[in-house]
C-alpha cells in the first residue's frame, strides 16, 4: 500500500477510472449482444435500432478513451456487415 500522500490520491482516481470504463465496455458488450441476438432471430427492424444504440455506444466509448478510435470503427463495421447480409 502507498504511504504517500500523492501515491494514496493516483491509486484513488486509478480505482474511479477503472471502474469506469469497465462499466463504459460491459455496456458496448450488452448492446453487442442484443444487436447480434436480433440478427440471429432475423428481426431486422429490431436489429437495425439495436445496431444504432450500440453504434452510439462505441462512438462514446472510443471519445472518452475506454477503447481505440479504430478498435470501435472496426467493431461497427463488423456487425454492419452482418446486418446486411440479412437482406
Amino acid at each position: 500500500m502507498a504511504k504517500i500522500t500523492s501515491a494514496v490520491k493516483r491509486d484513488k482516481q486509478a480505482e474511479a477510472k477503472r471502474l469506469r470504463n469497465r462499466s463504459s465496455k460491459s455496456g458496448v458488450l450488452t448492446a453487442r449482444k442484443k444487436v447480434l441476438v436480433a440478427i440471429s432471430e432475423g428481426n431486422k427492424d429490431e436489429a437495425a435500432k439495436l445496431y444504432l444504440a450500440y453504434s452510439s455506444k462505441l462512438d462514446k466509448a472510443a471519445k472518452k478513451g475506454v477503447i481505440a478510435k479504430n478498435n470501435a470503427s472496426r467493431k461497427k463495421s463488423r456487425v454492419a456487415v452482418s446486418l446486411r447480409k440479412m437482406a
